[in-house]
């Protein structure tokens, strides 16, 4: 598990969120090559076997593969990133910042700095980088404004919860698929495969909606307190 220093360096923030991308972008990649490996064994191989006499569901096949695919991915997302972990990245991404071009005729009154890579920018600043305007947008700012990557890592991780929350609705999303499959299956290996993955689905689920709410009360309690502190 990767740690986070509350560093002051805008230069060490950097190196610190570009490591914390590559490693990000390493469980995704476990995560999709585990999950359709998983689906591949469930759906596919066992095709493999049949007679060349005997009926193949196609249809059927290439609906398990998705529903394991995307259910085995929810698990193992879950698993790799911990309610700890994407704690830990949005705290690298509140001290990375963000930067939001604006038209340069609608500021042209107001003072505009010449970005420099190292000072930590407030919020509301305008600086001027690559002939362009941007505005800083997050409390500290130490992102390379023209940097896309940097844009897409405050994004995704300013909010501590916007990740469980995608997971919390992908998985909602599938357990009513799931229902419905389920309530319109007249098969019976169909209403086995469904009902087998859908108690997983359950408890994924719950596990899920645990930690949001856990997280959730936390987060606010957290929020509050310091609002109180400010004022």
């Amino acid at each position: 598990m990767p740690t986070h220093a509350c560093c002051l360096s805008p230069d060490l923030t950097r190196k610190e969120v570009e490591y914390l991308k590559m490693d990000f972008n390493w469980r995704m990649k476990e995560v999709l090559v585990s999950s359709m490996l998983s689906a591949y064994y469930v759906a596919f191989v066992p095709v493999w076997f049949v007679k060349s006499t005997q009926y193949v569901d196609k249809r059927w096949s290439c609906e398990l593969f998705i529903l394991v695919s995307v259910s085995t991915s929810v698990i193992l997302m879950r698993h790799l990133l911990p309610p700890r972990y994407c704690d830990l990245l949005h705290k690298a991404a509140a001290h990375l910042g963000c930067w939001q071009k604006v038209d340069p005729s609608l500021c042209s009154n107001v003072l505009q700095h010449i970005w420099t890579e190292e000072y930590m920018w407030p919020q509301g600043v305008l600086v001027k980088h690559n002939k362009n305007v941007y505005k800083a947008m997050g409390h500290y700012n130490v992102a390379v404004p023209s940097d896309v990557s940097h844009y897409r890592f405050y994004f995704f991780f300013n909010r501590p919860l916007r990740i469980l929350n995608i997971l919390i609705i992908l998985q909602g999303a599938m357990i009513f698929y799931q229902l419905y499959s389920l309530i319109c299956s007249e098969k019976w290996h169909q209403t086995i495969s469904l009902a087998l993955i859908l108690f997983s689905n359950y408890y994924a689920f719950f596990k899920l909606l645990r930690d949001r709410i856990v997280l959730g009360k936390a987060y606010s309690h957290s929020n509050s307190s310091s609002d109180q502190k400010v004022s």
